[in-house]
């Protein structure tokens, strides 16, 4: 029988919750730095990039954060960027992946709206044709910007609708940036067909997480795990089969969760809450999907069969039409099958 580690690299799988701009790999990154040295404080050297994401708590996050989205200049960057992170995660075995994008940072910045959806667009189908990866976008509101950006973003979404938005978000920081202001926000995207997938519960209580439900219409949440604490909350979850994106070493380097043995999935797992397993920004956390569903499997003492199962979750979470999903399902049952003859 398969190793688990070596069962995991090879499982077919989606990802629900991973960051456009963190999603960068060290290499990316250093290479945008070469491209605009001296404009910016991150390194050009792809070996000093591991202690500039060395984050003390959220709000550094946030600030390193957004020093590397200074680095996307153009809409070359952004295509530069979008087909790289494509490449990483069909390297592990990603068929789908759902990008969560923040178009507002970019236009804010410089690149216009209709050049920036063109890029994703264009570097997105030479993905699918290049590595066989189906990617979709979720465009989030930056919370610490506030309602302006709430309002840009909206725009960008309704007026250039490219062809694989499929959600409305929100990230950025949850302290001093209430979900209920948002509301109309959301509103006119659900009115509009896009899905409702908004942070909330990392690093507030499960009150972050009720309203992103009652207010927001949330479909599905970012993170959540503080829901941990709320046993209501837990169960209206399971009953209502509302899926948390759980992205544990994320967790631990924003000192969201103090260590990683400390963390809630086993009990979020044990209220019935369907769960799935995710990367965040995976090169500023020193991850890879696989390794968090490395974390995930030893949390959960799971053998070969459920991890597979927690692949299946996020396929059944997924915004994907049956047949994709029936697609993917049948590739995980059969490799399962192959692996553990």
């Amino acid at each position: 029988m398969t190793d688990l580690p070596t069962f995991i690299a090879g499982l077919p799988k989606v990802e629900l919750h991973v960051h456009h701009v963190g999603s960068a790999s060290p290499r990316i990154v250093a290479e945008l730095a070469a491209r605009h040295e001296g404009r910016s404080p991150v390194p050009a050297d792809p070996e000093a990039l591991a202690d500039y994401f060395a984050f003390r708590d959220f709000a550094h996050f946030i600030e390193v954060y957004l020093s590397v989205v200074d680095l996307i200049r153009d809409a070359d960057d952004v295509w530069l960027l979008t087909h790289e992170v494509a490449r990483e995660l069909a390297r592990q075995q990603v068929r789908y992946a759902e990008l969560t994008v923040t178009p507002y940072s970019h236009v804010h910045r410089g690149i216009p709206a209709p050049a920036f959806c063109e890029a994703i667009e264009d570097a997105r189908k030479r993905a699918e044709a290049d590595f066989g990866i189906a990617l979709r976008w979720c465009f989030d509101i930056p919370g610490e910007a506030g309602l302006p950006a709430a309002e840009q973003t909206l725009r960008i979404a309704l007026d250039e609708r490219p062809d694989g938005l499929i959600s409305f978000g929100l990230g950025g920081p949850e302290i001093g940036v209430p979900r209920p202001q948002f509301k109309p926000y959301f509103d006119e995207a659900r009115a509009a067909g896009l899905r409702s997938v908004p942070h909330a519960g990392e690093t507030t209580g499960p009150e972050t997480v009720w309203d992103a439900l009652r207010e927001l219409g949330a479909e599905r949440i970012g993170h959540g795990i503080s829901a941990a604490l709320d046993p209501a909350l837990l169960a209206h979850l399971a009953e209502r089969r509302i899926p948390l994106e759980v992205c544990p070493t994320s967790n631990v380097r924003t000192r969201a969760v103090a260590t990683v043995e400390e963390h809630p999935l086993p009990q979020l797992v044990e209220a019935g809450v369907l769960v799935t397993v995710n990367s965040d920004d995976p090169p500023m956390f020193g991850t890879t999907l696989n390794d968090e569903y490395a974390v995930a499997a030893r949390l959960l003492r799971l053998d070969p069969a459920g991890v597979a199962a927690l692949a299946r979750d996020a396929v059944t979470a997924a915004f994907l039409e049956p047949g994709e999903q029936a697609r993917i399902s049948g590739e995980i049952d059969a490799y399962l099958a192959a692996a553990t003859r």
